[in-house]
């Protein structure tokens, strides 16, 4: 299936999503949202730029810059999503059939242009919580909705040690038979025997697999929040995870969960699964594992107040301190034969081969955000 796309001039594209009924008006961005949002008094409001430069000058390059999901429920609405790229070729927001992955695409054919690309997101966010000890009375999602978040990706088989590893942990647990306590037995394993690494690259490769096999049960986000999706999918819960960056200090307290301006090495995986009555609960068991050694010089144990608060707020809520991309797995990048197991940094391409999103010094890309009055 073709990439359904957006707007084809190259030059200040507008983007206007949640806003998009206003479009027609005059005034200022925040003129308009306020009378378009009032709903929205309480969320925090931000603007994340995006600025890529391809340091590695060939006659055809390629880039690809995620962007907001529209709308994650109870959590984030994006107001608005604008780019500029002077010399490209073409460049267009993109967004792939069947998903909530968006992306601006952007291709350069001559070396001597700027091969440049600015981004701006404009998004709501607000602190998620749900009550998991009141009756849920959350409308059902179909069988068809749900379906994608129980099936196995590239990165997350859901057979051999994978399956093995759930039902031994549902076995020490007793057999649960509530969706939420068969994911909660998964969220306690995993804070218990898992820990966060600080030589792994990036967030980690989400490699389930891998994670389980390696000998040490280590990681970073994608590799931790992977494992839990995994572990919930191969109980028959429809579990994802939800890849982003950080966009603010936490307002908790937390130090290690949280970070504002140069963001550029902020991005941050979180996790959900699906539970009938209370629809989706957000998770994060691996920042309980980065609570546990960033939260301070030498590390906290795990009965330290911090690492215990950090693990009863984690299950079953967010703070609005996140941004997020997209939900994907496998995501094809357009006009690429490449296949990314997630989409969560620039990618680039020159004619020379594939540039390292993880070296955004090289790669020449950087991440800010601010909060918006």
């Amino acid at each position: 299936m073709k990439p359904i796309l957006q707007n084809n001039t190259i030059m200040q594209r507008r983007h206007f999503l949640a806003l998009s009924t206003l479009a027609a008006t005059s005034g200022s961005f925040q003129n308009a949202f306020a009378s378009a949002h009032e709903s929205l008094v309480g969320w925090r409001r931000y603007e994340v730029v995006t600025k890529v430069n391809v340091a590695e000058k060939t006659a055809q390059a390629s880039v690809w810059i995620p962007v907001p999901i529209t709308s994650l429920e109870n959590y984030q609405r994006t107001l608005d999503v604008s780019f500029t790229a002077p010399g490209a070729k073409s460049a267009k927001l993109v967004t792939l059939p069947g998903t909530d992955v968006r992306m601006v695409v952007v291709q350069f054919a001559d070396a001597n242009v700027p091969q440049s690309v600015e981004v701006v997101s404009r998004i709501a966010t607000q602190d998620r919580a749900v009550d998991l000890g009141a009756e849920g009375h959350a409308r059902k999602a179909s069988a068809a909705l749900l379906r994608p978040y129980l099936q196995a990706t590239s990165l997350a088989p859901l057979d051999g040690i994978v399956k093995q590893t759930a039902d031994k942990i549902q076995a020490d647990a007793g057999h649960p038979k509530d969706t939420i306590a068969k994911a909660r037995a998964i969220y306690e394993w995993i804070v218990e025997n898992a820990k966060r690494n600080p030589a792994t690259a990036g967030c980690g490769t989400g490699d389930v697999s891998y994670t389980l096999t390696s000998g040490n049960l280590s990681g970073k986000c994608a590799d931790l929040n992977g494992l839990f999706t995994a572990l919930a999918r191969a109980t028959r819960i429809p579990a994802r995870d939800v890849y982003g960056v950080r966009v603010e200090d936490s307002a908790r307290g937390f130090k290690s969960m949280g970070k504002s301006g140069d963001i550029s090495k902020a991005q941050h995986c979180r996790a959900e699964f699906y539970a009938d009555g209370y629809g989706w609960i957000p998770v994060d068991p691996a920042d309980v594992a980065k609570v546990m050694l960033e939260e301070q010089p030498g590390g906290l144990p795990k009965d330290a107040p911090k690492v215990r608060a950090a693990r009863a707020l984690l299950f079953g809520a967010w703070e609005g301190n996140w941004m997020a991309y997209n939900t994907g797995a496998d995501v094809r990048l357009p006009g690429s034969n490449r296949t990314e197991g997630f989409l969560m940094y620039p990618q680039g391409e020159t004619a020379n081969g594939r540039v390292d999103s993880l070296d955004p010094a090289n790669f020449a890309y950087t991440i800010h955000s601010r909060k918006l009055a």
